[in-house]
């Protein structure tokens, strides 16, 4: 695919975001708008780390909407290429570095840490596609030492961010509370007002006490198929636009 020069010129923030995205592969989806939309609750500033930041989706729209200075990180080196080009594209400030958190830790500390990592376990079938199976399954970047990642890097009162596989809420919290980062607020995430929960969004909190508050649950889509007032309204202030393409 030609990349023409009127799409790849710095532009003034706006509130539709353009961002490449490769033609095969992993491809961010309805999970990582709607993590942005709790997320974007808490009105985030200072410094933000993104893990797992795929081609930047998550934290370009952060970065568009809050003073933020943002760093983002990827193990594999096409998502980094990727979040480059949309950072550039959408004249978002941000430091991207192709590193695996399991094995070393970016620089610095911060006041908030965002995440939508592979959750899914290891022991369902998996995609023999390379970029598609680190993108998924949970062995690529176990939970716990995700979140012991989380607890080194994050500042004092600074907050962690992310979404899960519901099915393992348990799994999580109690790694949350070893690691001392307090769960402050849960919602899950619904397809249907009566089937099960999918992913769960989480906000934990280090230094902190608070008790555990559970939101309402955000259902995706109403009886009859279409889209909820609330998953529309999601959709509305992320604004993205996809651009498919290799680089």
């Amino acid at each position: 695919m030609r990349f023409y020069p009127i799409l790849i010129q710095l532009r003034k923030k706006a509130e539709s975001m353009f961002l490449y995205q490769p033609s095969s592969g992993y491809r961010y989806n309805s999970d990582s708008i709607f993590l942005y939309d709790f997320i974007q609750e808490f009105k985030p500033k200072g410094e933000l780390l993104d893990i797992g930041c795929g081609v930047g989706i998550i934290s370009l729209l952060l970065g568009r909407d809050f003073p933020l200075k943002i760093t983002a990180i990827d193990k594999q080196r096409d998502a980094v290429t990727y979040a480059e080009r949309n950072y550039l594209l959408n004249a978002i400030d941000a430091n991207v570095y192709h590193m695996d958190i399991t094995k070393e830790l970016p620089e610095g500390e911060y006041d908030y840490i965002v995440s939508n990592p592979p959750f899914y376990a290891p022991s369902v079938r998996q995609s023999e596609d390379i970029s598609l199976n680190i993108s998924r399954y949970s062995h690529h970047m176990p939970i716990a030492s995700l979140i012991s990642a989380v607890k080194k890097l994050l500042k004092p009162r600074g907050y962690f961010i992310f979404c899960y596989d519901s099915k393992q809420s348990d799994i999580v919290l109690e790694e949350l509370r070893k690691a001392k980062l307090n769960p402050e607020l849960l919602r899950c995430v619904h397809p249907k007002i009566d089937r099960d929960a999918k992913i769960v969004m989480i906000s934990a909190r280090k230094n902190s006490n608070a008790m555990l508050k559970i939101s309402p649950p955000l259902i995706v889509f109403d009886k009859d198929g279409e889209y909820t007032a609330e998953a529309k309204e999601a959709f509305k202030k992320a604004g993205t636009h996809s651009i498919k393409g290799d680089l």
